[in-house]
């Protein structure tokens, strides 16, 4: 039987999104502000979960209806049977986000449905789950719009952009999700040289080994869904075998990564290692400015650093010119990428952008910034100023 689901990703990605929920298995996938609405049987859960590299989770949709007030919502999440899906030895968490909600406390509405869901449980069995706001067991999502508000379990648990290896993190950190898909954007395809040449921690790199080598972004990790009552072990087993049997063995593949901070390139190293792709990319520490590519085509790709490990305004504005003047002098072939929620990279890298796509790193709106660098003069004349 058909199933609703709810897969929230990134905003920029939807469409891309609705494209792999497709091939996973999703039917009626329908991209909408912030996710996709998927319908699917809990094979294509399983699999959404396990292979997706761009949603952040899976939703499973469980009740919807109108509200005027608090008591309308109490009503609904107490209608719902939870009972059938876990026990009352889950620890729970719920979460809600609003949009356009008349309701003035959020807070008041989380309440008010964590009540609703032990209430049923004490009238069902006689005991109520516990609360666990740091690793619940069962998370509960609901999501209120004027009048209608919509209730989730969460079939994932940790957020699907945790891979469940990534050991040395760095300030501000690039999402896994956020990266898979820039990724897709730049059109990379495996076997095309692809280096970051500000490498940070890593995200890029081990995105793109995963890709080349098939290796579900899921498999090490777990999911919410396996606590509970209902879970098929049996087709579960059968999913991660199905992809683990396409996994491919690590080998080194033309992907390439440096920075400039040795701290960075160590860091890499280890959450390569973490992965078991340590033999698969290719490091060095260099600077941006002076080193030279890998090949002579290929993507470069990467989230420019600024603020802590750059500067301030005056620093930026120094360095972009530099790093357009780089791009020309070496680059010449290869189609580079920038990801960043710096707008004046695009005043001031002196080079004019094919393409700027809008995406958004959590609420910063961002630009993925396109470079197809040829020979000859590909500046501006005069610099643009006006790019967003």
């Amino acid at each position: 039987m058909a199933e609703s689901f709810f897969s929230p990703c990134p905003r920029g990605l939807e469409t891309l999104l609705v494209d792999e929920l497709r091939g996973l298995g999703a039917a009626s996938a329908e991209a909408v502000h912030g996710g996709v609405m998927w319908t699917g049987d809990w094979t294509a859960c399983y699999r959404a979960n396990l292979e997706s590299r761009l949603a952040t989770r899976v939703l499973w949709r469980v009740a919807r209806g109108r509200y005027q007030g608090e008591i309308d919502i109490y009503k609904l999440a107490y209608s719902v049977t939870w009972a059938k899906w876990f026990t009352p030895d889950d620890s729970i968490r719920v979460f809600v986000t609003a949009q356009q909600s008349p309701l003035k406390s959020l807070e008041f509405i989380t309440l008010r449905i964590k009540d609703a869901v032990c209430d049923h449980f004490r009238t069902v069995i006689g005991s109520r789950p516990n609360v666990d706001t740091a690793n619940p067991a069962v998370r509960i999502q609901a999501f209120l719009t004027r009048d209608m508000v919509t209730l989730y379990l969460d079939t994932s648990g940790e957020p699907l952009y945790k891979r469940g290896f990534k050991s040395a993190a760095v300030q501000a950190p690039l999402k896994e999700n956020i990266a898979a898909g820039i990724l897709k954007l730049t059109g990379w395809q495996p076997g095309e040289a692809l280096i970051d040449p500000m490498c940070g921690s890593g995200t890029f790199l081990i995105e793109a080994a995963q890709m080349a080598l098939d290796i579900a972004p899921g498999l090490g990790r777990h999911f919410g869904f396996e606590v509970f009552k209902h879970f098929d072990a049996a087709a579960w087993a059968s999913v991660r075998k199905a992809a683990e049997a396409r996994r491919k063995p690590a080998a080194p593949l033309a992907i390439f990564g440096s920075d400039v901070v040795g701290d960075q390139v160590r860091r890499t190293r280890e959450n390569l290692s973490a992965a078991g792709l340590a033999a698969c990319v290719t490091l060095d520490r260099a600077d941006l400015l002076d080193r030279q590519p890998p090949a002579a085509n290929g993507v470069l790709v990467t989230n420019p650093p600024y603020g802590v490990r750059i500067g301030e305004t005056e620093e930026l504005a120094a360095f972009y010119p530099r790093l357009g003047d780089a791009l020309k002098k070496h680059w010449a072939g290869w189609r580079c990428y920038f990801f960043s929620g710096d707008m004046s990279l695009a005043k001031l890298i002196g080079l004019k952008a094919s393409k700027r796509t809008p995406l958004f790193n959590g609420a910063l709106e961002c630009r993925l910034f396109e470079y197809k660098v040829i020979a000859g003069s590909n500046r501006d004349k005069p610099r643009d100023s006006t790019a967003s």
